[in-house]
């Protein structure tokens, strides 16, 4: 384990609610780990500080340690849980994943991580859109997720459009270098989803 990253918090959002997946994510298992743990593990390699954001308490979790916090927003899915997040963190910037990541990379993690040390949000911008997850944000960011929650207005890639945010978009080509495949990036929401990680592992093609 090298040198942890300084000043940013690690943040994994793990809800619980799997709607499209039909079982709970976080107890998926994948090479060996849950989904939730092969994340836990890749933050805590990196960050001093990792809490572990759920939408209600779950004592049947591996936290390994981590700190638990619970939605102070509920039923604001991804934004609701970068709130609790932020709120919570001891460092003024955070580093914010799902736990349904299964390929993160950690040179890709602190690419975004330190890319940037005064930005209030730095997201990904890639072929397929902005990445909310795997991204940076500061606390900054609070008043405008709340009222973005209050709103309804669940979509945190418009916090790129907030006025006053200094924002970072992070392009591929500042990714690819460390992560080709951006598989990073990768998340399961479906049985499809699942397979095709599973095959890929299988494959030697992620780890």
């Amino acid at each position: 384990m090298g040198q942890r990253l300084q000043g940013i918090t690690g943040i994994l959002i793990a809800g619980g609610r799997s709607k499209r997946m039909g079982q709970d994510k976080r107890r998926v298992e994948l090479g060996g780990q849950t989904l939730f743990e092969r994340a836990l593990n890749v933050l805590q390699d990196l960050f001093e500080e990792v809490l572990v954001v759920l939408a209600e308490p779950d004592p049947g979790l591996p936290l390994q340690g981590a700190r638990v916090v619970t939605d102070l927003i509920p039923n604001c899915a991804t934004l609701g849980g970068l709130y609790t997040g932020l709120h919570h963190a001891k460092a003024s910037r955070i580093f914010a994943v799902g736990c349904d990541m299964p390929f993160l990379n950690r040179d890709a993690i602190t690419r975004m991580a330190t890319l940037d040390a005064q930005a209030d949000v730095a997201m990904a911008r890639l072929a397929i859109g902005l990445q909310p997850m795997h991204a940076v944000y500061s606390k900054a960011c609070l008043p405008h997720l709340e009222r973005m929650a209050q709103a309804q207005q669940l979509k945190v890639q418009e916090l790129t459009r907030v006025e006053g945010l200094r924002v970072r978009l992070v392009e591929e080509s500042a990714l690819k270098t460390v992560d080709p495949q951006l598989l990073s990036f990768f998340n399961i929401n479906t049985a499809p989803d699942l397979e095709f990680a599973r095959k890929l592992l299988a494959s030697g093609g992620a780890w």
